[in-house]
């Protein structure tokens, strides 16, 4: 069966947890599509170029150490921004995306670019306040120092880059379910999402 869940929204709005979650309820295959991003952002760290370090990902960079620090993720939004790098990694993504078995994919660019006949499209939000909530329990925990209130700005900032880039902007698919997850626990937003790809899934057998 192919069969390719599209997963996009801003950071800490949980669509990850809920992507990964997923995948193991079906049995699906899962790419983190930023993690790309941050392997390239890694890369550039050590002193490659943007262009030269997209093309040359393979995926035991998406395994190194240091990832998914903040100073990785702040240079993944912006790399990500840069068209060249985002066309050298749409293959890597697409041919992910339509292997056998059913895959989950979740990112910024899933159902509107890089899956845009995705079988079924998740956006999920939530509220800026709560995403910086989340984000601080997650980055204090490194950075002791670290405030809320400059992670909410940082998470602003970086939903400006990723809303108003010229390539591929972050924006829900006009088929996409929104999923607001402010109010929701972890299990709930999961078990919504496992019923919409539920539903979806018979539809397709009907």
């Amino acid at each position: 069966m192919i069969f390719t869940v599209a997963i996009d929204g801003p950071a800490a709005a949980g669509k990850g947890t809920i992507a990964k979650a997923v995948a193991d309820h079906f049995g699906f295959a899962y790419l983190d599509t930023g993690l790309l991003y941050r392997g390239v952002a890694k890369k550039v760290l050590d002193g490659m170029e943007p262009i030269d370090a997209a093309r040359a990902l393979i995926p035991q960079d998406m395994e190194r150490q240091g990832l998914r620090t903040a100073k990785v993720g702040q240079l993944a939004s912006k790399v990500a921004a840069m068209p060249p790098v985002r066309a050298a990694l749409i293959k890597f993504q697409q041919d992910f995306a339509r292997r056998e078995g059913g895959t989950v994919l979740d990112g910024r660019d899933i159902g509107t670019v890089i899956c845009p006949d995705a079988e079924i499209k998740l956006y999920v939000v939530a509220s800026d306040e709560v995403r910086a909530h989340r984000r601080w329990l997650e980055l204090s925990e490194r950075n002791p120092d670290l405030t809320e209130a400059e992670v909410l700005q940082e998470l602003r900032a970086r939903d400006a880059r990723d809303t108003e880039r010229a390539t591929a902007p972050m924006k829900p698919a006009a088929d996409a379910l929104l999923l607001d997850t402010s109010d929701l626990t972890i299990e709930a937003a999961v078990k919504t999402a496992v019923e919409a790809i539920e539903n979806r899934i018979g539809q397709g057998r009907a």
